[in-house]
């Protein structure tokens, strides 16, 4: 007797990973012979520093391949609340700290700890993919709060107060935000953690790109006074220290939180990989001068994607001021009537150009696209050359 394949319900409130599928459509081209321009990838392009693969290589000789606890170990958790310590003046203890398999784990982790059926979490649009996929995991409600693309897509404490209802749980905050790559100033990020104070309500800052600004200095709101009664960070090594593969995370909130998402942790993942946690030791404790040098170059790519994509008529884009992506406005390719939304557009700009840019449906936007800048100069041009003469073919 074969078994009937009935999928459980709660993994259909659940899609697959925009950012994931174009990757993948990408490299099925790739596979068939095609050159194809890779714009969809938010993945730094330089290697791991040569320090922290050292330190993998010393974990390997030394045999420090077994289990650890499943948060972590307490060097690398008490490293990463030194690091934060040194970089935002924040003062987390051991307690408040778990190692997770990437950042996303992180999220993923808080949300299920935190969510009950019913619970609203406050996400603003546009926002990054997995936010709302985890949220209705949980059975929780997203509920979406519009940007403005004029003022650059930042959010306003005024504008999340509108939506809080005596239902609210959460709030999530991405600044730098993936994917258009506005900062919210200290001033309004301020606002709103005594906003989510004053209602009692949790604020999660996620950091994963925070020491990639463009103009600003890089801060943590939980370094406030008080911030650490309401406040989670989530933050990751893979941007900072370009460590994708290695898959380390980390979350800081109150002990009772940490200890709930340590349980829930402990029976899924159990501890992150050995080795990565003491390469990311050496990258906490080690030197910084290779996160300066990425910055510099992210800088001078985006301000030659910005000036390259202004350049093709009718696209507008809102200047990045951090992360590594640009998120242009391209409803002028819709005007032609053979693209109708940013899904389309992206899918025939792969079929025809060669050119894996990520929609802006994915982050709740109908007529932008993500463009990563974490590739080359060379590949950045090629790209978009092909972008522009894309979208000249659909006014012709």
């Amino acid at each position: 007797m074969q078994a009937t394949a009935e999928i459980a319900d709660r993994i259909s409130t659940i899609s697959v990973s925009s950012t994931l599928k174009v990757s993948a459509d990408a490299e099925r081209l790739r596979r068939e012979g095609i050159d194809v321009v890779d714009f969809g990838a938010g993945e730094p392009d330089f290697p791991t520093p040569a320090n922290i693969k050292e330190a993998a290589v010393k974990a390997i000789a030394a045999d420090f391949t077994k289990y650890t606890n499943a948060g972590g170990t307490q060097e690398l958790r008490e490293a990463i609340c030194e690091r934060h310590r040194i970089d935002f003046g924040t003062n987390y203890a051991f307690s408040e700290c778990l190692v997770t398999v990437g950042g996303k784990h992180a999220i993923f982790n808080l949300i299920q700890a935190l969510v009950n059926p019913g619970d609203e979490v406050i996400i603003p649009v546009p926002y990054w993919v997995t936010y709302k996929d985890v949220v209705n995991y949980a059975g929780g409600v997203c509920v979406f709060v519009e940007s403005e693309e004029h003022a650059g897509f930042e959010v306003s404490a005024a504008m999340i107060e509108r939506h809080i209802t005596p239902r609210t749980k959460l709030m999530i905050i991405n600044s730098p935000c993936n994917p258009s790559g506005a900062v919210l100033s200290k001033e309004e990020f301020r606002a709103i953690f005594e906003l989510a104070s004053k209602r009692e309500m949790f604020l999660l800052t996620d950091e994963c790109y925070c020491h990639f600004l463009y103009e600003d200095e890089p801060f943590s709101i939980a370094a406030l006074p008080g911030a650490k009664e309401t406040v989670v960070v989530a933050g990751s090594l893979s941007k900072t220290y370009a460590m994708t593969g290695w898959r380390i995370g980390f979350a800081l909130a109150p002990a009772p939180i940490i200890g709930a998402m340590m349980k829930l942790q402990s029976h899924s993942t159990s501890n992150p990989t050995s080795i990565a946690q003491k390469a990311g030791l050496e990258a906490m404790l080690g030197p910084q001068d290779s996160v300066p040098a990425m910055l510099a170059e992210y800088r001078r790519r985006r301000d030659f994607v910005v000036d390259r994509l202004r350049a093709i008529d009718g696209v507008t884009i809102a200047t990045p001021k951090g992360a590594f992506y640009a998120y242009p406005n391209i409803s002028v390719a819709f005007r032609s009537g053979r693209i109708q939304n940013s899904l389309s557009f992206s899918s025939e700009l792969l079929a025809q150009e060669h050119v894996a840019v990520v929609p802006g449906e994915a982050f709740g936007t109908s007529d932008h696209v993500r463009i990563s800048y974490a590739t080359s100069m060379r590949e950045l041009e090629r790209g978009l050359d092909r972008l522009d003469k894309f979208i000249g073919t659909l006014g012709s």
